[in-house]
């Protein structure tokens, strides 16, 4: 039996490289998959020349249109043996998951739960767009310009493609891209060495559903294919760590979406209360086997901090590698061994300096943080307390189940917890959910007791992809009289 192949793809057509890579099972080190990747100069080619076509394959649509091409989508996506992007194989839902399993480290059950995050996206568009436009008729959109609010407001499109350079640590994070085609924004894809799986399934599942195929470019392609579409494309979306958040970051044609370091706050009003809140903290740290960057890498206290690391220990040592089909799988392992082994090394390294216990490895008996489980590479999840936040591993975030604990005064919260995608911070006290509205440095922000990794849908979850592919103008126009 072949290989599947996944091949790239230029504005709908199926285009083969001679540039092929396979990727392996890190366990068996059996082929997995055959990938065709693309060089930079078709990259750029493509890019310089071929835009306006894409774009216009959009616009016979109206939005209202491609909200209900999502939804059939959305069955496709969960339910269909769908087109791959070579050879003419397709691909059922079962094999998707078991070759997303096979090269990501992902268990099956949270391949699964995934799924499910991606099929609500498909079906629940109507909800995120009005959430993007803050309620505005879609229409305006389509037409360019209508009332809303009593005004007569204009749209237009500040780029005619959107380029997304993609990782590979979580199918879900597609989610953030897929609302750009039903605003009629072309996608150029390059995907996650070990995860072209989601996105090229998100794809067939739209051009099977009706959407125009032109519309879509996938580049699977080196380090230099993907600098060409962050330099071609006038918007770009991009993931990755704090290095690319720096080279990126006042860039205002590029979202980046680095690191979250979110964080769960707990007021003085609650705090002698905070066995109540131990059950929400590990389900903010551990959900998605922590891969997610809503997930909460630091917990701020005003006191008991050491009493809470130890009861967060007690809970996520319970967390332990499984069968990778197990259906209640909460950990995930590393396509990558020696990526383990440089987190695990940083983390002891960070350790060597006093202030900080792993309380993880107390309630284990052993500090043994990497083990293989059935040939498989893992990272146990560590709780870190620590007695100051100018510790060197406070604030850490790492692609596994990780928080830090800290004590501080609650006067002093906002001069420490830093940039944070995501805060929950658990009080009713006026004074500090004030504070917490007026903060700068949070980007979502929960006041009560919610996890960091629940989302609304009618919530943007990162910044705003309507403002940041749409800009407004002032208008003005005669009305003739006939």
């Amino acid at each position: 039996m072949s290989l599947p192949r996944v091949s790239i793809l230029r504005q709908g057509e199926v285009y083969k490289s001679l540039d092929v890579i396979t990727i392996n099972d890190p366990v068996t080190h059996e082929p997995v998959a055959e990938i065709d990747m693309a060089n930079p100069g078709l990259i750029r080619r493509d890019l310089l020349r071929n835009t306006e076509r894409a774009f216009r394959s959009l616009q016979d649509f109206s939005c209202a249109d491609l909200i209900e091409i999502s939804k059939k989508a959305g069955d496709l996506f969960m339910n269909a043996e769908l087109p791959l992007f070579g050879d003419g194989q397709t691909q059922s839902p079962e094999d998707y998951l078991k070759c997303l399993a096979a090269t990501s480290g992902l268990p099956h059950a949270l391949v699964r739960k995934n799924m499910t995050k991606i099929f609500q996206v498909f079906t629940e568009m109507q909800e995120i767009l009005k959430g993007l436009t803050r309620g505005m008729p879609l229409d305006i959109i389509d037409e360019g310009m209508g009332h809303h609010g009593g005004v007569t407001v204009s749209y237009f499109p500040r780029a005619k493609s959107l380029g997304i350079v993609l990782p590979s640590n979580s199918p879900g994070v597609n989610t953030l891209w897929m609302p750009a085609v039903i605003l009629k924004s072309p996608v150029i894809l390059k995907p996650g060495r070990e995860e072209p799986w989601t996105p090229c399934r998100i794809m067939q599942a739209f051009i099977q559903a009706g959407m125009p195929k032109e519309a879509f470019s996938f580049y699977p392609t080196h380090h230099e294919g993907s600098s060409q579409i962050m330099d071609c494309c006038k918007r770009s979306m991009i993931f990755g760590g704090q290095d690319t958040v720096e080279r990126y970051g006042d860039n205002p044609n590029v979202e980046v979406h680095g690191p979250g370091w979110s964080k769960i706050l707990i007021g003085d009003d609650q705090i002698e209360d905070y066995q109540d809140y131990i059950d929400l903290i590990v389900e903010s740290v551990s959900l998605n086997s922590g891969r997610s960057c809503i997930n909460a890498s630091a917990v701020v206290v005003p006191k008991h901090g050491k009493k809470i690391a130890e009861a967060l220990a007690a809970e996520l040592v319970q967390i332990k590698p499984t069968a990778i089909g197990d259906p209640h799988a909460r950990l995930s392992s590393f396509a990558n061994p020696k990526f383990a082994e440089f987190i695990n090394a940083a983390i002891e390294e960070d350790l060597k300096t006093p202030g900080a216990v792993d309380c993880t490895a107390e309630a284990r008996g052993t500090s043994n943080r990497v083990v293989i489980h059935d040939g498989r590479t893992y990272l146990l999840p560590s709780v870190i307390y620590c007695d100051s936040p100018d510790h060197p591993i406070f604030n850490k975030e790492y692609l596994f189940p990780f928080v830090t604990v800290v004590e501080s005064e609650q006067k002093d919260f906002f001069n420490m917890i830093g940039q944070s995608l995501i805060v929950s911070g658990i009080t009713e006290d006026e004074s500090l959910s004030r504070e917490l509205l007026e903060c700068p440095l949070i980007d979502r922000l929960n006041i009560g007791p919610i996890p960091t990794t629940r989302l609304d849908w009618d919530q943007p979850h990162e910044g705003n992809l309507f403002e940041f592919l749409y800009k407004r103008r002032a208008i003005q126009r005669t009305h003739t009289e006939r």
